[in-house]
């Protein structure tokens, strides 16, 4: 990797990985148990797309910075980091109508898998290994990661409309991880995530357009300005993932950050506002525990070295 990247000086020097992927598992973790306040405040879910778009770029620019601007102009590099961001920034958009038209505790469950796409193709593709600790870990995360989701309690919607839709999202998302374990092979962390903010506001007039503005919104300080506020966690995670990738195998990234985010928002769930999980929740954090103690645990011989 060219130029100085954040925090190097403070990693360590033989798993750099793990520290970005635990750092993405504790901002996506804290802001899974946020998220739900802009809705509650009268914020719609459209508008918290534009808001996160915009608080995309003040990490872009500080990582640009970080690299003296150096930004990678090829067609490669452009290709990579667009089919990153649209990829992500699509599959967000099309969240939001399924879960208008399907019920969330089967939407969630469908798309949390999408770590199995990202397996699939790492191994397939990229001949990605791990040692058994790692493939233990794999598998224990992705029976974790529907479980997490799973909440019974109201019947289904007819129609197959929003499963398909799912799976849709479930595929954008895997193959884009797979795409950021790619791309980081040749093109700079820091130029994958500039043009990854720019997929992000190509989409947010999209967004924009689908907005009610005949409902009440609410444009106080508890509307946009702490979901930007919320938004920032999100949008810093995803710099920290494309740096997990860059230094740590796929196959090993997709699912803690999976399975830990869940298990982080589902603690501070439990702690700030006393939820208690059902009986399959409380299945999928134990299992989602144990699996990312074991990804942690996989011996270093195991680790994917760092891309140069």
């Amino acid at each position: 990797m060219s130029g100085p990247s954040i925090g190097t000086a403070s990693l360590s020097h033989k798993r750099p990985w793990l520290v970005f992927a635990l750092a993405t598992v504790v901002l996506w973790g804290v802001w899974g148990a946020l998220a739900g306040l802009s809705a509650q405040h009268g914020f719609p879910d459209t508008l918290v797309y534009c808001v996160w778009s915009l608080t995309m770029i003040p990490p872009a620019l500080y990582i640009l910075w970080r690299n003296g601007w150096k930004l990678e102009r090829s067609p490669r590099a452009v290709a990579y980091g667009m089919t990153i961001g649209l990829l992500g920034a699509g599959g967000q958009m099309l969240l939001f109508h399924t879960l208008t038209i399907g019920p969330a505790y089967f939407v969630f469950p469908i798309i949390s898998l999408s770590p199995v796409v990202t397996i699939a193709l790492s191994f397939l593709l990229l001949r990605e290994r791990t040692g058994w600790l790692g493939t233990l870990g794999i598998v224990l995360a992705l029976v974790a990661l529907p479980l997490l989701d799973l909440s019974f309690g109201r019947s289904a919607t007819e129609g197959l409309g929003w499963f398909l839709q799912s799976l849709l999202i479930m595929l954008a998302w895997g193959v884009q991880a797979y795409f950021m374990r790619l791309a980081n092979h040749t093109v700079s962390a820091e130029s994958i995530f500039f043009y990854m903010t720019v997929g992000a506001l190509l989409l947010a007039p999209v967004a924009w357009a689908m907005t009610d503005f005949s409902q009440p919104i609410n444009l106080g300080l508890d509307g946009p300005w702490v979901t930007a506020g919320i938004q920032l966690l999100n949008a810093i995670g995803a710099l920290t993932l494309v740096y997990a990738f860059r230094h740590g195998k796929a196959i090993v990234v997709a699912p803690l950050t999976n399975a830990g985010a869940p298990l982080v928002t589902a603690v501070l769930s439990l702690i700030f506002a006393s939820v208690v999980p059902g009986p399959l929740k409380i299945v999928g954090l134990v299992l989602a525990l144990v699996a990312s103690l074991l990804l942690v645990l996989e011996p270093e011989r195991d680790a994917a070295a760092p891309l140069t």
